[in-house]
């Protein structure tokens, strides 16, 4: 409206102008008939007619389209009223059409619709970095709250699009349409015609990313765990043998027998986000508080890799889990075969997203990807919930760019060591690794009531998760910075640059102790 109001002011005052400088020139002239005694030349009525037909006209041709006039529309019509023929060949060259068809009507104009809806371009438009994996002809969109399905049908067509799914955020609010690509396009190429104009109802988009979990070498199958380190008798409420199997080194390491004298993880609510779980493995029984399945495959065989990472927080029969009375949910986000397993972000969104709905006050995630707007978003809200989030820092070796989402700010980064305190060689570095813990050779659980050696930063994850658990059930009311402080704070220390190691290796007592100096 200012440009509106400058460009009219301006215009009168050329009108207005006119005369006095004509009076200059030729000198004072005859007072025309009818106009005599009033102070109001002819060429000042003039002027007042167009400034009324400027200030009307607006107006009137709102009510003759059926639609709001675009400004440049107006712009136009204010040069043309005040300058006539000179404005009718400015106008067009100051004040062109919008792109993007910003001078035609809705197609929805007796509706509420967004003043960027055919103007603007989408907003928070994300183009996956060379490299990235992702699903090759999936993307993730968000409109804006109120568009309607009619708009989304249309804007979503023009891009090409088929829906496959849709899901509601309760925890961020927002809502998440997972769509396939049915042209030609590519998943860049997609995202990329979204930072056009035309996309304005569009409030986010992205790749749907894959996540790999982070483990380095197949795991070896055994039948039965040799020389068990508990009593092969015992229940989640007996106390463990205090002669642990040579091959679990991980109890004196991490000096589990005496932190859990003190406590045992008692009833603190665990996700694990991962592939499905054996819930049946006799060293897990009893500690299932809810299973979720984000694919949608009730029927799937369980599997190496989630088996595995539940059994390290909470094993309590032939092994021994760093917490093994907590209360797991079991989120199914990963499918694969034998030891592999991948997850999208999709699938990882909702498992996250039903953990933090069933209060869940810690979410495993041993599993590494690409950086990913949408998930860092959920995690962030999930912080500020009090949810503490622990992640496997990956295994793409010392030159790795840092992954995700263990170099999100909020999320704790471990990477591993084996028994000697050395670190994995494949492990990633950087400034994302908050602390280390055991995760070479490490004995656990597999599906069918087996067992397993397992390698990587999936597992150390894992078993920082356990001892996360037992700071929880000491103390309830931590928060999750103050839970990362103690583990940090109490790590003990080990040869190695911090973008390395961290704070160093994890130790269960020393943390529960750390609470009593706060």
């Amino acid at each position: 409206m200012r440009r509106i109001a400058t460009v009219a002011f301006l215009a009168a005052a050329m009108v207005a102008g006119g005369p006095h400088q004509a009076r200059a020139q030729v000198g004072p002239g005859p007072t025309p008939a009818g106009v005599a005694g009033s102070g109001i030349t002819a060429l000042g009525g003039v002027a007042i007619g167009a400034i009324a037909a400027g200030a009307a006209g607006p107006i009137i041709g709102t009510i003759v389209l059926g639609r709001e006039l675009t400004p440049n529309e107006v712009y136009r019509f204010e040069l043309s009223v005040f300058l006539g023929p000179v404005g009718w060949v400015l106008g067009p060259r100051l004040f062109p059409d919008t792109p993007g068809g910003g001078n035609q009507p809705s197609h929805n104009s007796r509706g509420p619709r967004s003043p960027r809806s055919n103007t603007a371009p989408a907003r928070n438009i994300n183009i996956p970095p060379p490299g990235a994996p992702f699903v090759p002809d999936e993307v993730l969109l968000e409109f804006d709250a109120g568009t309607s399905s009619q708009t989304i049908a249309t804007l979503t067509g023009n891009l090409q699009l088929a829906p496959l799914e849709t899901q509601t955020f309760p925890t961020t609010g927002r809502v998440l349409q997972r769509m396939r690509i049915i042209g030609s396009g590519t998943v860049r190429a997609t995202l990329g015609r979204m930072r056009g104009a035309g996309f304005g109802q569009i409030s986010a988009g992205q790749a749907n990313f894959l996540y790999t979990a982070a483990q380095t070498q197949p795991p070896a199958a055994q039948s039965n765990a040799p020389n068990p380190s508990a009593n092969p008798n015992a229940t989640p409420s007996s106390s463990p043998s205090p002669s642990p199997d040579p091959e679990q080194y991980v109890v004196p390491k991490m000096h589990l027998l005496e932190a859990h004298r003190i406590t045992n993880g008692d009833d603190v609510i665990v996700a694990v986000i991962d592939s499905k779980i054996d819930t049946q493995h006799p060293d897990l029984a009893g500690v299932f508080a809810g299973e979720f399945d984000a694919l949608d495959n009730p029927n799937a065989p369980p599997h190496e890799h989630g088996t595995a990472m539940a059994g390290a927080i909470a094993a309590h029969a032939k092994l021994l889990g760093v917490s093994p009375k907590v209360k797991l949910l079991a989120v199914r986000a990963f499918a694969g075969e034998k030891e592999s397993a991948q997850g999208t972000t999709f699938n990882i969104l909702k498992g996250v997203q039903w953990a933090i709905g069933k209060g869940a006050r810690i979410i495993n995630m041993s599993f590494a990807g690409p950086p990913d707007p949408m998930l860092r978003n959920l995690l962030a809200n999930a912080h500020l919930r009090g949810v503490v989030l622990i992640a496997a820092v990956g295994n793409a070796g010392p030159k790795s760019p840092p992954l995700y989402p263990a170099a999100d700010p909020e999320v704790i980064g471990v990477t591993a060591t084996d028994a000697d305190d050395r670190l994995l060689k494949v492990a990633n570095r950087g400034p994302q690794v908050a602390i280390a813990a055991p995760g070479v050779q490490i004995l656990e659980p597999a599906p069918d009531g087996t067992y397993q050696v397992t390698t990587g930063t999936s597992v150390a994850a894992a078993h920082a998760t356990g001892v996360a658990a037992l700071l929880l059930a000491r103390k309830p009311d931590l928060k999750p910075d103050e839970v990362r402080s103690l583990l940090e704070r109490s790590a003990r220390h080990i040869p190695g640059n911090k973008r390395d190691v961290g704070a160093g290796v994890i130790d269960a007592l020393r943390a529960i102790d750390a609470i009593n100096s706060n």
